[in-house]
């Protein structure tokens, strides 16, 4: 056979989810970003009220009020370093939020357990953490982010 009766073998496309350009960051993985620093900025936001009432405001136990705000405060660079690793497709990035959006579906179930308006940033929480862990597994963002399932080395 000679190769004008052989038909060209080319990939096949995958015409369902289109892999984005070499540098091009998919929609996804941006929304990821955004929402691990949505969930850092949120407990810096957190964690600086809570010092500050326990700084300058009268607390029942002021150290418990300035050791929670300063914790928030560490706890919140787990999701930003995350998110910052998202944005800059690192491949280290998504172990570091996919854990925080798994520790914070328990922070969010006490959260719905209260009956005041802790009910509502409970059901914030929730949202925004099943949120991101849907976007940080879809194949998009692990394409993006260069990781492979086991067994598949490329």
């Amino acid at each position: 056979m000679s190769s004008e009766q052989t038909p060209a073998q080319t990939p096949l496309a995958d015409t369902a989810d289109p892999a984005p350009a070499a540098g091009e960051r998919p929609r996804r993985l941006t929304y990821a970003a955004g929402l691990a620093a949505l969930e850092g900025i949120a407990l810096v936001a957190a964690g600086g009220w809570i010092l500050a009432l326990g700084l300058a405001g009268s607390p029942d136990d002021r150290q418990q009020a300035v050791t929670g705000g300063i914790t928030l405060l560490v706890l919140a660079l787990l999701p930003l370093l995350a998110a910052r690793g998202l944005w800059q497709q690192r491949r280290w990035s998504r172990g570091p939020a996919v854990i925080t959006q798994i520790l914070a579906l328990p922070v969010a179930y006490n959260l719905l357990q209260a009956d005041s308006i802790a009910i509502g940033a409970g059901i914030a929480l929730a949202v925004v953490s099943v949120a991101a862990l849907v976007l940080l597994v879809n194949p998009a963002t692990t394409r993006a982010l260069g990781i492979t399932g086991p067994g598949r080395a490329e």
